[in-house]
């Protein structure tokens, strides 16, 4: 008998669950889905993965307004919600988009142009079966890093103290990143404190925070030295380098 070899469909990293919409959710897919889409070409500096209901992306682009950001989440009433605050707020760096993040990245997202990729609080996939889901996993980490200029950051955040430590030891794993911190990082100010992680320290669940920076080519003399010192610090405090 002759067999035929299917691609495998790809392990998604979220649960694919649309939720309950409300009648402004319903207004804002229908009129500013367009307006405020993401189009495959256009330019992008910050790429936000998981952004909720979107209230700290759209704060962080509020407060960095010479960068452009993108928000990707599947979770349909986090993309409507996320649409209505940037039409309210009049925001002009800030498109969403609802996709597999892994797909964008391959396709629409060209190589070392972000300054920054932010992954806050994704799905931890506790259960050792599933680990296999979870994003931050080497290859994963791999195409990020590539997308990513040199000098741009990684910035994870979790509030699941296991998969803190998988991130950690993946990050740490990564050739081609550099911890700008000596283990975990301090929670910075420019990361907003959002209604989960704040029922998270409720709860007695502290966050981790790592962030990573894309390592290049070692360049000498001091003048080098010291701009890539300045870039640092900029980056760090989530300045454009």
């Amino acid at each position: 008998m002759t067999t035929v070899d299917r691609p495998r469909k790809p392990i998604r990293t979220y649960h694919p669950r649309r939720g309950r919409l409300s009648g402004r959710h319903f207004d804002a897919l229908d009129r500013l889905s367009d307006r405020f889409g993401f189009v495959s070409g256009e330019p992008v500096d910050v790429l936000e993965i998981g952004s909720g209901m979107g209230e700290a992306t759209l704060a962080m682009a509020a407060a960095d307004p010479a960068r452009r950001y993108l928000a990707v989440e599947i979770h349909t009433p986090g993309v409507a919600n996320l649409l209505a605050l940037i039409e309210q707020h009049g925001l002009n760096n800030l498109r969403v988009v609802s996709v597999d993040a892994l797909e964008l990245l391959r396709h629409d997202i060209p190589l070392e142009s972000l300054d920054a990729v932010h992954i806050f609080f994704p799905d931890p996939w506790p259960k050792a079966r599933h680990h296999k889901r979870r994003l931050i996993q080497p290859g994963h980490v791999a195409l990020l890093r590539d997308r990513l200029r040199i000098g741009g950051v990684l910035h994870c955040a979790t509030d699941d103290a296991g998969y803190a430590e998988s991130m950690r030891e993946t990050l740490d794993a990564d050739p081609g990143l550099r911890n700008l911190h000596d283990g975990f990082a301090p929670r910075p100010e420019h990361r907003p404190l959002t209604k989960f992680e704040q029922r998270a320290q409720r709860e007695g669940r502290p966050s981790f925070d790592l962030m990573y920076v894309r390592s290049g080519p070692q360049r000498t003399g001091d003048a080098a030295a010291q701009e890539q010192d300045g870039n640092r610090v900029r980056i760090a405090a989530g300045e454009p380098a």
